[in-house]
């Protein structure tokens, strides 16, 4: 599992976060959408918060799509090598001019899963931004194939990614650019994996490290409570740290906070992760519109001790449950290379990646639609 993970790493961000270039033996054709797909990237920091290295600002480096102008040309998008890659992240145009006029768009903030990239969600993104969104993915630090190094902190010191989607959406709002296109009355937040607990807990949800232990020593123990696959070191890591790094010690004193962000009006969740570890309190005394899909065959994050346990505990919370879909399924197209070489493209027989994510932005669509009703 560590040599896979190590080539997903390498192979993710072989160039800068706006793309790893077109180059394909079996050229694609653009899609034909409602609208054209602007990409553009921000890099935020957080003034408030150090790196895990401690030698700078915290970085949260931003994706963003939005709809452009009818006259954009849309380039593919993959992932990997030069002239190998192993992922189809899909079709936009870096730096294309915003749609014309002065209207106002709903904003959709992305949570990536634990060691992934915001563009492992294009395909949902770019769903989206073709319907008259305006969607935003951050590059959670520490977690984040984007970066040189996977850290145990950005691991192990989940509830820090809530933080993150609070902050970028502050600077979202006062950029130059993209504040006056954003409408402040309809802010959404989506997420998968771990992403899927981060858009929660900006929701209201309460993390408790109690909680998430004693479900880790009790029968009902599960691979949830396993050091996550993307970085099988990080808890060995993170115990050798936590003793004597200051910084770890503040976010540990702080992980039952609350992180509700009130200007986020609904979440959606696919496959969310960590769900033993938040309260039942947080999450019956939800407000706001919660809707959750779940693959049956999830082989990572079990959908019984995770997102059913999180719908049954929300009152009015939509659940969706798709048969044959793995935890794996929500990510990014693959390649016929990516099939061969990395097990995280491999879906069971049946389950076409494509289609699921077809049904799955379409149910995105329909669910922010109305939930961020004006």
């Amino acid at each position: 599992m560590l040599i896979r993970i190590r080539l997903f790493a390498a192979v993710v961000f072989c160039v800068s976060v706006m793309g790893c270039g077109s180059q394909n033996s079996e050229p694609r054709t653009a899609p034909v959408r409602p609208e054209k797909v602007g990409r553009t990237a921000r890099t935020f920091v957080d003034h408030e918060r150090t790196n895990w290295q401690v030698d700078g600002q915290r970085p949260m480096t931003t994706v963003v799509w939005y709809p452009a102008v009818e006259t954009t040309v849309e380039e593919e998008w993959l992932i990997g090598e030069a002239g190998r890659p192993v992922f189809f992240a899909g079709w936009a145009a870096p730096g294309a001019e915003f749609i014309s006029g002065e209207e106002t768009y709903p904003l959709i903030l992305l949570s990536h899963g634990t060691g992934g990239s915001a563009i492992q969600l294009a395909w949902l993104a770019e769903y989206l931004a073709s319907h008259g969104f305006i969607v935003a993915a951050v590059n959670h630090h520490g977690n984040t194939a984007a970066e040189d190094e996977l850290m145990p902190q950005g691991f192990m010191l989940f509830w820090e990614r809530a933080i993150d989607l609070s902050k970028v959406l502050d600077q979202l709002l006062v950029d130059e650019v993209l504040g006056p296109r954003i409408d402040q009355s309809r802010i959404g937040a989506a997420g998968y994996s771990l992403g899927g607990y981060t858009v929660l807990s900006v929701g209201g949800a309460r993390t408790s490290l109690d909680a998430l232990h004693s479900f880790c020593v009790s029968p009902e123990a599960d691979v949830s409570c396993q050091a996550p696959p993307e970085f099988p070191e990080a808890l060995e890591l993170f115990d050798q740290l936590k003793e004597s790094d200051p910084i770890i010690q503040s976010s540990l004193a702080r992980h039952n906070d609350i992180f509700r962000d009130e200007r986020i009006r609904s979440i959606y969740a696919m496959a969310p992760a960590v769900g033993m570890a938040l309260t039942e309190e947080s999450l019956r005394s939800f407000s706001l519109p919660v809707k959750i899909v779940l693959g049956d065959a999830d082989e990572i994050v079990p959908p019984e001790t995770n997102g059913l346990r999180v719908a049954e505990s929300i009152d009015g919370c939509e659940v969706e449950t798709l048969p044959g879909v793995g935890h794996y399924t929500f990510l990014a197209e693959c390649t016929p290379r990516g099939k061969k070489y990395l097990p995280i493209c491999r879906d069971r027989e049946g389950v076409n990646r494509v289609e699921i994510h077809q049904l799955v932005a379409e149910d995105v669509l329909g669910f922010f639609s109305r939930s961020l009703a004006p």
